[in-house]
C-alpha cells in the first residue's frame, strides 16, 4: 500500500464483529484506504502511536461494544489523543439494546463520532452510508486531493485566508501552496510569473488554465462563468438576498412552487451555519452534518428546481419601481423582484481590540474559520464566546491544536450553550473553559499571533492581566444584523434587527394595509432568519422561516399581479431613412 494512503483502523475482541467489519471494509474500502484489523486494543494503540510517529494520516477508527467487547468505547475515547482529526466510530449489533445508554452516552460526550449497526447481511447500504458521510467530513476538513483552483499565497495573510474560507464552504476543491517552498516558486515559473502581487489563483479546471493575479471577488466570478448577472428588462418573482440555510430554504421551496427566484450572495452558500463543523441538533441526522454539507446541499437543491444565482456580489442598496423592488448590487448591477425577501443573516460582534483587528487573517478569525484548524497542528490556540458556534469552533479545533482555551465572558455556558455541547467540551482532554474572562490585547512575532492578553470580568480597575500562548484565535461572539444597506424606511428595532409583521409601535411610520407576517415596514420586502427581530438562533428555526415565507408570497404575488407589458409599436421612419 502507498504510505500516502489514509488508514482506516478497526479493533475488537469480539471475532464475530472483527471478521465481518474486517471483510466490509476491505471490499468497499481497500483500493483507496489502508484496512488495518486488531484483535486487541493494545495492539491497536501501539499501531496507532507508530502511525503519528510516521506521520500517516488516520481517516476512521472503528470500535465495538457489546457482550463480546466491553472496552471499545474506552479504546475510542483514548485513541482521540494519537489521532485527534480521526473520525471514531462506535459499532453494535441489532438487538443489544442493554448496551444502549452506555453507548449513547460516549457518542454524547464525544468519545465517538457516530454509531454505526454492524452488517448483518450483504450489502447493507445503511452502514456504508454512515461510514462514507464520516469519510466526506473528514476529506472536505483535511483538504488536498483534487485541486480544481489552486491558490498560492502567504500563510498568514487576510486576503488568502478570506479566499480559501470562501472556496472551500462553496465547496470548491481548492488546494493551497504556501509561497515559501520551493515546489511553489517553481509552480509560480511555470505559470511565467516573477514575485506577482499575491494572493494568486489558478483556475485548472478551464482550458487553458485561468491565471488571476491579486483578484476580486467579482473577477473571480466572473472567470468562473457560471452566474451571470440577469437581463436588465429580467423581473423575478422572488429575488432572495442571502443564502443561508433561511435564504436557501426560501429558494428551494419558492422554486419548486414555480416562483421564477433569483438569491443574492455576497460570499459562500450556508451563512454562519456553514461554517460549523458539526451540526449535532438538527432534526433527521443523528449523527450530525457539517454545516458546509448541509448547506451545499440546499444549494443544489435550489438549483435543481430552477434558482438562479449570484454569487460574490454585495447588496449595496433596495429601491422600488413602482410595484417592482430593485435590489443594487456591488458592480452596479440591479436585479429586479416582484418580491424581495431579506435573509442577510448576521455578522459576529468585534472585540473593539486594536491590537487584535491588526491581526485579523494572521491568526485572528471572526468566526469558526474550519480551513484554518489543520494549520494549528501541535500548536495552542483560543475560541472566545459562550454560545453553540463557539463550543462546535472548539471542539473542532481541538482536533487538530496541541490545546485549545474556550474564553467565556459569563459565569456558565448553562444559558446560552447546548448540553451535548458542555459535555463533549468537559469530556475533551485538550481542551480548558475560562470563565468570567475577556480578551483585552495581543501579542505578535512575524506579524502573526503569538499570545492573546486576557483579563478577568467584574474585577476592580486595573486588575492584572495574563497572557495565554496562542497561534489562533477564533472569535464568536454576538451578532449584528446585516442590513446597514438598507434604507430607512425599513423598521428595525434597537438592535438594527428587522421587524416583522407589524410588531413596530404605532407611532412610527408604515405601510397603509396591515403587514403580513414577516413581511417588513416596506410592502412586498420581507425578512427572514437570524436577521429578523424576535428570531431564534437555531438553524432548524431559519428554514421553518424560509418554508413560512413563501406561502405569504404567495399571498402577496396574487394581490399584486405584475404589470401588464405593452406591445411595442413600430416607429414611424424619420425623413429618408429606408424602412428594413
Amino acid at each position: 500500500m502507498d504510505d500516502s494512503a489514509p488508514v482506516m483502523l478497526l479493533a475488537t475482541k469480539d471475532p464475530v464483529s472483527r471478521a465481518i467489519l474486517g471483510d466490509e471494509l476491505r471490499r468497499r474500502y481497500g483500493a483507496d484506504y489502508e484496512v488495518v484489523v486488531c484483535g486487541d486494543h493494545a495492539h491497536a494503540r501501539a499501531v496507532l502511536e507508530g502511525l503519528r510517529r510516521w506521520h500517516r494520516a488516520v481517516a476512521l477508527i472503528v470500535g465495538c461494544y457489546g457482550p463480546a467487547d466491553r472496552d471499545g468505547l474506552d479504546f475510542l475515547r483514548r485513541a482521540y489523543v494519537d489521532h485527534p482529526a480521526a473520525k471514531r466510530a462506535v459499532a453494535v449489533t441489532w438487538g443489544d439494546f442493554a448496551s444502549a445508554p452506555a453507548v449513547l452516552g460516549a457518542v454524547a460526550r464525544g468519545h465517538a463520532d457516530l454509531l454505526v449497526l454492524r452488517p448483518e447481511g450483504p450489502r447493507d447500504e445503511e452502514f456504508h452510508g454512515a461510514i462514507t458521510d464520516a469519510l466526506d467530513d473528514w476529506h472536505l476538513a483535511q483538504g488536498g486531493g483534487f485541486e480544481a483552483v489552486r491558490l498560492i499565497g502567504e500563510q498568514r495573510d487576510g486576503r488568502t485566508h478570506s479566499l480559501r474560507d470562501i472556496l472551500g464552504r462553496n465547496h470548491i476543491p481548492v488546494g493551497f501552496h504556501p509561497v515559501g517552498s520551493a515546489a511553489t516558486q517553481r509552480m509560480l515559473a511555470g505559470l511565467g510569473l516573477h514575485e506577482p502581487e499575491l494572493p494568486v489563483l489558478v483556475l485548472e479546471f478551464t482550458s487553458p488554465p485561468t491565471v488571476l493575479v491579486n483578484p476580486s471577488n467579482l473577477e473571480i466570478a466572473d472567470a468562473f462563468g457560471l452566474n451571470r448577472p440577469p437581463p436588465t428588462d429580467k423581473v423575478f418573482d422572488v429575488v432572495v438576498v442571502g443564502a443561508g440555510p433561511a435564504g436557501l430554504a426560501a429558494a428551494v421551496y419558492a422554486s419548486s412552487e414555480g416562483l421564477s427566484t433569483m438569491v443574492v450572495e455576497q460570499q459562500a452558500v450556508g451563512g454562519q451555519a456553514g461554517t460549523s463543523s458539526l451540526i449535532r441538533n438538527y432534526p433527521g441526522f443523528s449523527r450530525g452534518v457539517s454545516g458546509a454539507h448541509l448547506a451545499y446541499r440546499s444549494f443544489q437543491q435550489a438549483w435543481v428546481f430552477g434558482t438562479d444565482f449570484l454569487f460574490m456580489r454585495q447588496v449595496e442598496g433596495l429601491g422600488a419601481d413602482g410595484a417592482v423592488r430593485t435590489v443594487t448590487t456591488s458592480d452596479g448591477g440591479v436585479v429586479r423582484g416582484r418580491t424581495v425577501v431579506v435573509a442577510t443573516g448576521v455578522d459576529y460582534r468585534r472585540l473593539g481590540v486594536p491590537r487584535l483587528e491588526e491581526l485579523v487573517g494572521r491568526g485572528v478569525f471572526y468566526g469558526a474559520a474550519v480551513s484554518e484548524a489543520p494549520s494549528l497542528a501541535g500548536q495552542p490556540a483560543c475560541v472566545v464566546g459562550g454560545g453553540n458556534s463557539a463550543g462546535q469552533a472548539a471542539l473542532h479545533v481541538a482536533r487538530y491544536a496541541e490545546h485549545v482555551t474556550l474564553l467565556v465572558r459569563g459565569p456558565s455556558l448553562a444559558a446560552t450553550m447546548s448540553d451535548y455541547l458542555i459535555a463533549q467540551l468537559e469530556a475533551t482532554g485538550n481542551v480548558t473553559i475560562r470563565y468570567g474572562t475577556v480578551v483585552v490585547g495581543a501579542r505578535e512575532l512575524d506579524g502573526s499571533l503569538a499570545a492573546v492578553e486576557v483579563a478577568a470580568t467584574g474585577g476592580p480597575g486595573g486588575a492584572s492581566t495574563e497572557e495565554i500562548e496562542a497561534a489562533g484565535l477564533f472569535v464568536l461572539i454576538g451578532s449584528a444584523p446585516r442590513t446597514s444597506w438598507l434604507p430607512a424606511t425599513v423598521l428595525r428595532d434597537r438592535s438594527g434587527f428587522l421587524r416583522t409583521g407589524g410588531t413596530w409601535d404605532t407611532g412610527d411610520a408604515g405601510p397603509a394595509r396591515a403587514p403580513l407576517p414577516l413581511e417588513t415596514s416596506m410592502p412586498g420586502v420581507f425578512a427572514i432568519g437570524d436577521v429578523r427581530a424576535g428570531s431564534i438562533k437555531r438553524v432548524a428555526t431559519a428554514v421553518g422561516d424560509g418554508a413560512t415565507v413563501v406561502s405569504l408570497l404567495h399571498g402577496y404575488l396574487a394581490e399584486h399581479p405584475p404589470p401588464a407589458v405593452r406591445a411595442a409599436v413600430p416607429e414611424e421612419p424619420v425623413g429618408d431613412a429606408p424602412l428594413g
